[in-house]
Formats: C-alpha cells, structure tokens, sequence
C-alpha cells in the first residue's frame, strides 16, 4: 500500500505544470461584469428572477401585497400558510391575512412566508440565512415558498452580497442561502421534475421602499 502511495505522490511530483491555453475573459478589462448598469435594478432582478422560473409580483403597497396574496390562497386553495417572523406576523394579522405561526406540523404546510436578506439583480437570486426567525425549515418544506421584500434590499451582483456579509463580523450566520428558482432534477428516466429538494414554486412580493 505504502509504495503504492509513494508512486502515486512521485508522478504528480513529476507533472509539468503549464499555463491553459483555453480561451477566457480577462475580467479584470471588463468593468461592466463588476460595476452596476444603468438601468433600475428591480427590472433586472425581475427579468432574471422571471426567466429562472420564478414568479415576481410588484406591488405599491402592503395593502396591495397581502389583498394579491389572499387572492393567491383562493384561487389556489392555499389553506395552511405558515409565518414565524415577529414583525411579518405582525402585519399579517394588520391586514387581517389568516397564518400558523406554530412550528408544530410542518410537513402539512402548503405555504411558507418569509423575508430575505438581500436580492442580487444580476442573478435574479434570493439571499436567504439562518439566522431569521424562519430558520432553514420555512423556506425548504413547504411546496410554495413566497418572500416579502423591499426595492432598498436591492443589490446588483454577488460582490456587493459579500460585503454585507462582511459586515456582520461576529454575527454570521451558520447558513446563507441563494435561491433562484424551484429546484428541478431529471436524474430518473430524464423526466423533469420540479420541486424534487424544496418549494415548487417561488414567488418575490417587491414593494417599493
């Protein structure tokens, strides 16, 4: 086993490191994959988010969000929407929506609401981390996923997210989350599946701020 070993370790010794010869970007050159475009980063965001497969609803006000969504629940027979942010319940129960904020029972959620910490617009990706009232559970088990937030959690690109997470020093959380999309396999006889790992739909409630 040994001499196997050390063979194994006298070849890889022996290789000839050369510089790729494949065809690359030189990134540092192109400004614009680092600097903000001109154009309004929530059109960005719900272009990309639209085009992951998402479903981005733009509302004017908190009034409009939670009016749109009891029309959601209706139409779609959404019957048990779980929320365990303090301050989210809070305006739920404002505009009279009807939640479970118990942790009990959760494989029986149909619906999962919760904030995030960040929307890149480049990727049209949510940020999403441990840390929140919501855990990790809210956002994975049940079948629809909606995210309450706001124009100034806005940011373009992933650069921008690690220097808010920077910023947290100390208080990093134990998980951060990007999610674009419902999560989609055709590992078995290449029949596309959505929802294999997670939510089957993913809605973004954006309200300007």
């Amino acid at each position: 086993m040994d001499s196997s070993r050390n063979n194994i370790l006298k070849r890889l010794k022996s290789i000839d490191y050369k510089n790729s010869t494949l065809p690359h970007h030189d990134f540092k050159n192109e400004s614009k994959f680092f600097s903000s475009p001109d154009d309004c980063l929530d059109i960005i965001f719900a272009e990309a988010f639209n085009k992951n497969g998402g479903k981005f609803i733009f509302c004017e006000s908190l009034e409009e969000i939670f009016s749109t969504l009891k029309i959601l629940c209706k139409k779609h027979n959404w019957n048990n929407v779980y929320c365990w942010e303090t301050q989210l319940q809070k305006v739920l129960k404002k505009y009279d929506f009807v939640f479970s904020s118990t942790k009990k029972n959760l494989i029986n959620a149909e619906v999962g609401i919760t904030t995030c910490d960040a929307l890149i617009a480049r990727t049209g990706s949510i940020l999403l981390n441990s840390q929140s009232s919501s855990g990790r559970s809210l956002s994975i088990i049940p079948s629809i996923h909606i995210v309450i937030a706001s124009t100034n959690q806005l940011v373009y690109n992933l650069k921008d997210v690690l220097k808010l997470q920077t910023a947290r020093e100390s208080k990093f959380p134990s998980m951060l989350c990007f999610t674009s999309t419902n999560s989609q396999t055709a590992d078995i006889e290449k029949t596309l599946v959505n929802g294999a790992h997670g939510p089957k739909e993913l809605y973004v409630f954006m309200l300007e701020d």
